[in-house]
Parts: structure tokens; C-alpha cells; sequence
């Protein structure tokens, strides 16, 4: 693949994906913006496939995307490869970059990378995603590593379950007093207003389509809190109802803030990570850190 792929194409395609333009990933290859579109176009032919749409900014194509990925991947075994050399400064952490979906990034996720050992230094980019599209950033390329509600691994991905995360549903006493007295809870909740994370969060209409058979959802008047910890504020304060991470809701149900709607009805969202297939020190260090923090924080 390494003969059949010339590296310096493979870079400049990548460079390209990252800049947004031809003329900005030029500047930044110290090279001209006919020697980046020569070399993309060379990469194109000789593999058959179109790479890149050329819109502003450019975006790859699906067969773009692999390419891509093989790019970040030859770079992190170069980086990683300098360090073990000892030809690494002390200016230059290796980078590792993951996806994680919102609220396990407010519970137990933080915690589990200051495990991570701090030799070699390592530097995290996170990505916020919701868990049902985490797995789409790693296909694209753009992380080495995901927390996902998806078991089915990404091409070129390794999976491992973490465990689940549990969610309940919840609203303030005076909410429940205001909006879910007149009937019984299937026929009250889809009627009553919801706090949502944002447009793509599916967990309320989940839960109301279990409870009421037949029923589209959630009722569409819908208070978008994009953040964890505001969704959690929003739905205490009396927004409107909402499912609510087990480690973000024990303390407000015990304080009476909360109340849960229907405690023998959790929602149990199972997670995994997935990561590149790299024999990579920096991603399995975090890999062996992450799996050791869910294994305590997460429903088995």
C-alpha cells in the first residue's frame, strides 16, 4: 500500500482536508497551489476515485475519508516512532484526539485521563459528540479514538464494550405538580414540555415511545440546553422534564430537587470504545486508563 499510495500525496491530501483550500494547505506545505492540486490530482488518478469535493471548504468524498484516515494513522506512528527514537523536543506532546459524547465528558471521562500515565507527556484534543455519532468522526478521520453507542466497529477500528450509562426521567416537583397531575404518566408526559440536549438528542422521545405504544414522541415544545451540566440545571429549574445521567441526578433526587417520573423505568445506553487498529504506546496508555475508569463508573 505504501508503494501503491506516494507519501507525499497522501499528506497533501490530508493537508488540503485540514486547510479548507488548495491555496491555504499551499502555504502551509511551503509548496504551490498548482504542485497541491498536481499532487491530488496524481493520488485521484492513480487510485480511480474521486478524493475531494472541491467546495469551499473542500470535503472529502467516502473514498477521500479512508485516505484521510491512512494519513492521520502514518503520522501518528511517525510521531510515535521520532518519540520512542528519543528524536521527539520537549516542545512536541504527542497528541491524541477522541471523541466523547456530553454528559460522559461530565461525569467519569475527565477522571479517567488524569490516569493516564504522564510519561511521555500527551496532549487530548476532545471532540463533544453525541454517542451516536462519535463512531461518524472516526470514520471521517478526524479522531483516533471514540466513545460510541455503536458495537459494530469503524474499517480499520478496534471495539470494546465500557459498559452502560443509565438515565432516568426527572423533573422538578413544582414541573410535576403543574404539568403531570391530571393523568396517569403515559398520557401526561407526551403532552408536557421536554428539555432536550439538541436537535439530534433522542432520549426523551426513546422514553416516551416505551412508555405510550404508539406515540411519536416527545412533545415538540422543546427547551434545546446544548451543554451537560445546563441540561441538568435546565430540567431542576423546571424547563421541562428530561433523562438524566444516574451520576448527575443521585444528589438532586436525595435534595429533593428532582423527581423521577418512573423509577422502575431507566434507560440504559450501552457504550463502547473504538479506537485505530495502531500499535500505538500514547492511544493504548488512554485505551487502558478509559476501560479502567468506565469499569468503575458505568453499569457493567
Amino acid at each position: 500500500m505504501m508503494a501503491d499510495l506516494p507519501l507525499d500525496q497522501v499528506r497533501t491530501l490530508l493537508a488540503v482536508v485540514d486547510e479548507g483550500t488548495f491555496d491555504a494547505a499551499a502555504a502551509a506545505l511551503h509548496v504551490t497551489p498548482s504542485a497541491v492540486s498536481q499532487r491530488v490530482k496524481a493520488l485521484e488518478q492513480r487510485t480511480g476515485r474521486v478524493l475531494l469535493l472541491r467546495t469551499k471548504p473542500v470535503r472529502p468524498t467516502e473514498s477521500g475519508e479512508i485516505v484521510v484516515r491512512f494519513a492521520r494513522q502514518l503520522a501518528r506512528l511517525e510521531r510515535d516512532t521520532r518519540s520512542e527514537l528519543g528524536m521527539s523536543g520537549e516542545d512536541e506532546p504527542t497528541r491524541v484526539t477522541v471523541a466523547v459524547n456530553a454528559d460522559s465528558l461530565a461525569t467519569w471521562f475527565l477522571p479517567a485521563l488524569t490516569r493516564v500515565p504522564k510519561e511521555p507527556p500527551l496532549c487530548f484534543e476532545l471532540h463533544r459528540e453525541d454517542e451516536t455519532h462519535t463512531a461518524e468522526l472516526l470514520r471521517e478521520g478526524r479522531v483516533m479514538a471514540a466513545v460510541t453507542s455503536s458495537p459494530d466497529p469503524v474499517t480499520g477500528c478496534t471495539v470494546r464494550r465500557l459498559g452502560t450509562m443509565r438515565y432516568e426521567a426527572a423533573a422538578s416537583p413544582d414541573f410535576v405538580a403543574r404539568h403531570l397531575t391530571d393523568g396517569p404518566l403515559h398520557e401526561t408526559l407526551p403532552r408536557a414540555p421536554v428539555t432536550t440536549f439538541d436537535r439530534s438528542d433522542d432520549l426523551q422521545d426513546a422514553f416516551v415511545r416505551g412508555l405510550r405504544r404508539g406515540a411519536s414522541g416527545a412533545s415538540p415544545a422543546r427547551h434545546a440546553v446544548p451543554t451537560s451540566e445546563g441540561f441538568v440545571t435546565a430540567v431542576a429549574a423546571g424547563f421541562g422534564w428530561g433523562m438524566v445521567p444516574e451520576a448527575q441526578s443521585e444528589a438532586l433526587l436525595r435534595s429533593g430537587r428532582l423527581i423521577s417520573l418512573a423509577p422502575d423505568r431507566p434507560l440504559d445506553v450501552p457504550l463502547y470504545w473504538q479506537q485505530w487498529k495502531l500499535d500505538s504506546p500514547a492511544l493504548a496508555a488512554v485505551a487502558d486508563a478509559v476501560t479502567a475508569a468506565a469499569a468503575r463508573a458505568l453499569r457493567p
